[in-house]
């Protein structure tokens, strides 16, 4: 069983940065894929960044590509996001997702575990 929890949420202004961590419990380092997606109020749930087990497969979404970096550290069972320049429509809760395969997936349903999710708010 994965377990996974997210911190580094919290309140920031336009043009700020946040470093989001995703720490699992089990052994996620050489078979799960793992992702970030975020979920504004009143909307779906949408992807964000994902990244492979050996770290050399990354995708983004368009929204974020160039503002954020998502990262892991397979001894430290942690997934990082760092973002920056954060505008108010990244304003969410983003969680983290991992799917037990090598190469991750943009669509939500290809995850098996999720965390709870920690909420990013962004202020103009």
């Amino acid at each position: 069983q994965v377990q996974l929890v997210e911190s580094g949420g919290g309140l920031v202004q336009a043009g700020g940065s946040l470093r989001l961590s995703c720490a699992t419990s089990g052994r996620i380092a050489s078979s799960y894929a793992m992702a970030w997606f975020r979920q504004a109020p009143g909307k779906e749930r949408e992807f964000v960044a994902a990244i492979s087990v050996n770290t050399l497969t990354i995708n983004y979404a368009d929204s974020v590509r160039g503002r954020f970096t998502i990262s892991r550290e397979n001894a430290k069972n942690t997934v990082y996001l760092q973002m920056n320049s954060l505008k108010p429509e990244d304003t969410a809760v983003y969680s983290c997702a991992a799917r037990r395969a090598y190469y991750p997936s943009l669509y939500e349903y290809d995850y098996t575990y999720w965390g709870q999710g920690t909420q990013v708010t962004v202020s103009s």
